[in-house]
């Protein structure tokens, strides 16, 4: 594929991110169960999503809660919001077949079975939960039905058609072997109970559920060789890092190295993350990875890797040479410096000021509140970050320049975008562990122009899930591909969206699954476009 040169910084525009969230309506504070116990499932907190969950073509909120370890007579439930197309969003949990209590941690969501409507999956600690979405904003937990059987503490999951049969199957990241029977005993000081780190506790293994049709899933992942014990997984990212057109698994691993999983095409998989570079940090010890995120934020046609790790650790942002190599350019640039002291949960590259180049977020909070005490340059709660793409491997950190609301510390954890408000540009929602949750509105991203695109599969599967759209406009190509999960236990919204800087039309190419391909040319911008595989492309009103 001809690549455009990068452009050396793009022309900048001012953007601001505006806290929204009480005047959006939204009220939803997240409830870790805290015993005073120190257990381990508190620290790590919860996931969000942003998806159409009553099929009106406008994101709706999901915010994943925990629950009390000793009942005491308070219920936590998730929180679904309706989008009232006006900037405003309704609490319409009760009665949607999502308040079901449990201590839940990510979500992934996808068409799993082909109708045209967004299906929700909820890692949980007791146990994880399929939702089926029965239209008009109702669901059915069908989690028996399934054959889904997932009690491993879940974190991030993640859709994906990993054989290209038509069908999405299921990624469930999970974290270690923990009980509260067997709770551990840990200490900062040696005199009063901590949080224990993951070194504590075993490892257990991630799943990977084949989707067979008629609501009904297989575990195969040890068929597929994924079954690795050691793993003690919390995030997951879904990339085709060979170009070969079939989709591999990055894992984020906590204090275990990170693996790389590339798909053979023939339904199995094997590891590489060693030898790709991208299982340890630059020392060769194994980081506190949390969440992760790929995208091709250098126009090479490559995708490379975003990775949230421990306080101490810095941001790891892996390179693909293309040659099955990937080199950490985080501590080169402003990215690592800017992130050493953050424990990063979410992670996500967009491109925030639609200059066509994509930046990234860090969503920063540490695990234990006391860490002040014995490491004093540390804090619990963290501001978030933003680095702005200046083009050419650089990366600017612009946390101070887009607002309060990126100097506010807060115990980040989930982050995912979307654009709610539908103004072209995309938002931030942030989740806090046993706190509220942040929705930041972006102001004045759409002073440059975009593209959101929005794909619906015939052969290939309905949400076009690993379909890959390339866009060319006067200011070069980009690329990126639809994609579930990412971040940290998150969802972010499936559609695409290409910012075109100051370009006001744009050549569209997707490249389907099914392997079936389509051309669209001069695409008007500042707008949203569904493309279908058998129909091409209509405007979305």
């Amino acid at each position: 594929m001809a690549v455009a040169l990068m452009a050396d910084n793009p022309p900048r525009i001012e953007v601001k991110f505006t806290d929204v969230t009480a005047q959006a309506g939204i009220h939803f504070s997240h409830n870790a169960g805290r015993t005073g116990r120190k257990y381990l499932p508190e620290t790590l907190g919860a996931g969000c999503a942003f998806f159409d969950a009553d099929g009106d073509g406008w994101p709706d909120i999901l915010l994943i809660n925990g629950k009390e370890f000793t009942p005491r007579g308070r219920r936590s439930v998730a929180a679904l919001y309706h989008n009232n197309h006006n900037g405003t969003f309704t609490d319409v949990t009760a009665g949607s077949g999502l308040d079901v209590e449990m201590y839940g941690m990510g979500v992934a969501v996808a068409d799993y079975d082909n109708d045209g409507r967004e299906d929700v999956y909820i890692t949980a600690l007791d146990g994880d939960h399929l939702f089926h979405n029965e239209g008009n904003g109702k669901f059915k937990d069908v989690t028996q039905a399934s054959g889904i059987q997932n009690a491993n503490f879940g974190a991030s999951a993640a859709w994906l058609d990993y054989d290209r049969d038509g069908k999405v199957d299921l990624f469930v990241a999970n974290y270690v072997q923990w009980t509260a029977k067997g709770d551990l005993w840990c200490s900062l000081d040696g005199a009063t109970k901590s949080y224990c780190t993951p070194e504590s506790y075993k490892g257990t293994r991630s799943r990977l559920f084949h989707n067979l049709g008629n609501g009904r899933f297989e575990d195969v992942t040890e068929k597929a060789g994924l079954g690795d014990p050691t793993s003690k997984s919390l995030g997951v990212t879904v990339l085709d890092y060979n170009n070969d057109g079939w989709p591999d698994l990055f894992v984020a691993n906590d204090t275990q190295p990170n693996k790389l999983y590339r798909n053979l095409g023939n339904g199995t998989f094997k590891e590489e993350g060693m030898t790709a570079g991208v299982a340890y940090g630059e020392d060769g010890v194994a980081r506190g990875a949390m969440g992760a995120d790929a995208a091709d934020y250098d126009r090479s046609g490559r995708p490379h890797l975003l990775v949230g790790n421990f306080s101490n650790q810095m941001l790891g942002l892996y390179h693909n040479e293309g040659n099955g190599l990937f080199v950490d350019e985080a501590p080169s640039s402003a990215v690592g410096r800017s992130s050493l002291l953050s424990l990063s949960f979410g992670v996500f590259f967009f491109d925030y000021d639609l200059d066509g180049y994509p930046d990234i977020l860090a969503a920063n909070g540490h695990i234990d509140d006391e860490i002040g005490r014995v490491q004093p340059k540390v804090s619990y709660q963290e501001s978030p970050l933003l680095f702005r793409n200046l083009g050419n491997h650089r990366f600017d950190n612009v946390s101070s320049q887009v607002g309060p609301a990126f100097s506010k510390p807060i115990v980040a954890r989930g982050a995912a975008y979307a654009d709610f408000d539908h103004d072209g540009d995309l938002d931030v929602l942030i989740s806090t562990n046993n706190g509220p949750a942040v929705l930041l509105r972006n102001d004045g991203g759409n002073r440059n122009h975009w593209l959101s695109v929005r794909l619906a599969g015939t052969k290939s599967n309905r949400d076009g899930i690993g379909a890959v759209v390339r866009v060319e406009s006067s200011g070069g190509k980009q690329w990126n591909m639809v994609r579930s999960g990412s971040s940290y236990c998150s969802q972010s919204d499936l559609a695409l969206t290409f910012g075109l800087g100051p370009d006001t039309a744009a050549n569209l190419e997707v490249v389907w699954p099914s392997g079936a391909k389509q051309q669209f040319k001069n695409v008007a911008a500042n707008q949203r476009v569904l493309i279908d595989e058998d129909h091409g492309l209509s405007a979305l009103r």
